[in-house]
């Protein structure tokens, strides 16, 4: 799975039933649904093998595939090995996977079986009996495995919901008692929001944050708080920081409260240093003292001070930081010194791998040997020196105007000898803000301004080009130019009324065009929907009465509702269907008044209706004549032979059959 491993990506374990629904309905959905006892024998036992193999697949591939994507323990970096035994416990994880991999195995031998029974199945009834029984006896031996199928989903949504922890990547450990401000570090160097609250084991699981420092990545792990006990008395929260602090390479940072507003001795404290540090084999460890704005180191009796003291000498411990997340002194300081010395222990520590002697193996630095002891300085063209001194003593210069008036600074070419960018910035570190306006050719007072649009009467814009005024006045002189010469007129009195006309014409379609588009676009935009009460109404019954007053229905009277006047209709319009209130069918039923009869669409009147019947009829009588037997018929009678239905012989010949 690689260095990083995502358990999110773990499908859903369904439950014993949904699993049956899922793959029985596939079953039904996804094969032959016909067969009838006329078939050929070949043919039946071929459907129902179908039927059995084809649900053994799907429960083979249900099966494998929970089986895959779960993390084998031996397969996966020791810190997830430990944390899932830690969490779920390493046997009832292994024993659930192997009882499903039995039941796959179960499942395939039962479909084998069956499979063979079937192929010397001489009937339908009884290769159907085998078919059900085969899917039965795969349904129980499922059945069984339904208590693992509900502890592999709670494994896999918790897996889902752990923190992605990339154990070989730069990191910073922070570990110690419960309460000693482990979270707020956490929070106040990354983007992580970890609750933090004012009593004991608050954070109860592992928590990751990432913090940028010197162009590389760094992984922040905050862990539960531990106590000073043996490792049988630990609880599953402690072991997961125990977990994390035995199995990823990173910098141990140790906090402590001195303070004692943890509710632990410093004895206690130290205690707990001494008998977690086994851990810490290989790895720098960091001592911190949080709570500085409360207690100092300083500010602790002779007793305590000795004990830092030992602390100090401790050969494994790297540096004894002071900070407070409270008013954040140090918080920063203590951040970067880890990040250094973990930076500087990885590469020592690959230097002296083995894979390091292969790198240094394929390197080599070419030292150049001097032939003789005649000196061969670097060649330096004159022009190039003399370019060089110059702009020295241009230096000189700019530095002497700038000490004998400050006050009236004139734009000065800038030295070419400063100090970059990048100088300030490494300089500053932190404290380094980029500013773009501090090389503004202004006096200070006025670098910082807002830029205006008009100064001393003219535009901004008119300072780019120092020309600007004989370009405008020569454009001005081409334009008056023009207009003497009478480039610009145009007599439209002298056009034909033709060609007006098309002007006019095509002055419209443009007009028209544009407003297509306009609309188009205005449709195509998200427009919210709006409610249909402001929406103004298209529709009305005045409007309705005039347009069928105009067609010659009168819809104000209720008799004769159903019939129309064709001579009042123009034949333009004659396929329009007319208003009804209601109407009764022919077989008495009410029909709604809105609707058209089917029978009636497209009809101009009673007679081409009767033709349409006749014609429909005919049409029927040919398909009920080539009928065939389906599966949605209601009654499938036994097939028999033709003699068997032609009735007995006459007293023809023979020969006619």
């Amino acid at each position: 799975m690689g260095s990083k491993y995502c358990f999110k990506s773990i499908t859903i374990v369904p439950t014993y039933k949904e699993f049956i629904d899922i793959i029985l309905s596939k079953t039904q959905r996804k094969t032959p649904t016909v067969v009838h006892k006329h078939f050929k024998i070949s043919r039946i036992r071929s459907f129902y093998m179908r039927k059995v193999k084809f649900t053994q697949q799907n429960f083979h591939d249900k099966l494998d595939t929970i089986l895959t994507e779960f993390p084998k323990i031996e397969d996966i970096h020791p810190f997830f090995a430990d944390l899932m035994n830690v969490l779920y416990d390493k046997d009832h994880y292994k024993l659930a996977l192997g009882q499903l991999n039995t039941c796959k195995h179960l499942i395939d031998n039962v479909a084998r079986d069956y499979v063979r029974l079937l192929k010397y199945g001489d009937s339908l009834y009884r290769c159907k009996m085998l078919k059900r029984a085969a899917l039965g006896r795969m349904v129980t031996v499922l059945k069984r495995q339904t208590e693992n199928l509900q502890y592999l989903e709670q494994v896999r949504q918790h897996l889902s919901r752990l923190p992605s922890i990339d154990p070989n990547m730069r990191t910073l450990l922070i570990c110690g008692f419960p309460n000693v401000g482990k979270s707020s570090f956490i929070n106040k160097i990354t983007r992580a929001d970890v609750e933090v609250q004012p009593y004991a084991f608050t954070t109860k699981s592992l928590y990751v944050g990432h913090t940028d420092y010197k162009y590389l990545r760094w992984q922040v792990i905050d862990t539960p708080g531990i106590l000073d006990h043996s490792l049988e008395e630990r609880n599953t929260i402690e072991m997961q920081s125990i977990t994390a602090l035995a199995h990823i390479r990173s910098c141990i940072i140790y906090i402590m409260d001195v303070s004692q507003q943890c509710g632990y001795s410093i004895e206690d404290q130290i205690s707990l240093f001494h008998n977690i540090k086994p851990l810490f084999s290989n790895k720098p460890i960091i001592i911190v003292v949080n709570k500085i704005d409360v207690r100092k180191i300083s500010d602790l009796d002779d007793e305590h001070g000795k004990l830092f003291d030992e602390l100090r000498n401790d050969p494994n411990v790297v540096l004894i930081h002071e900070m407070s997340t409270a008013t954040l002194d140090g918080v920063v300081e203590l951040r970067n010194e880890a990040c250094d010395i973990l930076l500087a222990h990885r590469c020592e520590h690959k230097t002296k791998s083995k894979r390091g002697e292969e790198f240094e193996n394929r390197l080599h630095i070419a030292m150049p040997q001097p032939r003789d002891d005649k000196e061969r300085p670097p060649f330096i063209p004159e022009a190039v020196l003399k370019k060089r001194n110059q702009m020295e003593t241009n230096d000189k210069m700019v530095a002497d105007e700038i000490m004998d008036d400050e006050e009236n600074l004139e734009p000065l070419t800038l030295p070419t000898k400063r100090k970059l960018e990048r100088d300030i910035e490494l300089e500053l570190r932190e404290d380094y803000i980029l500013d773009l306006k501090k090389n503004y050719d202004l006096p200070n007072d006025e670098k910082y301004d807002i830029i205006p649009e008009v100064w001393n009467g003219r535009n901004i814009a008119d300072y780019v080009d120092p020309n600007i005024e004989a370009k405008l006045d020569a454009l001005i002189r081409e334009e008056e130019e023009r207009i003497n010469s009478g480039y610009y007129d145009f007599d439209l009195e002298s056009e034909d009324e033709e060609l007006q006309e098309i002007r006019q014409l095509a002055r419209k379609i443009r007009d028209k065009k544009g407003l297509l588009k306009f609309e188009q676009r205005m449709n195509n935009t998200n427009k919210p929907i709006m409610p249909r009460t402001n929406k103004k109404r298209e529709r009305s019954l005045s409007r309705l009465r005039q347009e069928q007053r105009e067609l010659g229905v009168d819809i104000e009277s209720d008799e004769d509702s159903n019939y129309f006047d064709e001579a009042a209709i123009p034949d333009s319009d004659i396929h329009r269907p007319p208003l009804k209130k209601s109407r009764v069918d022919d077989e008495g039923r009410v029909r709604s008044s809105s609707k058209t009869p089917r029978d009636r669409i497209g009809l101009k009147n009673d007679e081409m209706r009767k033709k349409a019947r006749k014609l429909l009829k005919i049409s029927q009588r040919k398909l009920a004549v080539n009928a065939r037997k389906g599966e949605a018929d209601r009654m499938i009678p036994a097939t028999r032979q033709k003699h068997l239905l032609a009735g007995k012989r006459g007293l023809g010949s023979s020969r006619s059959r």
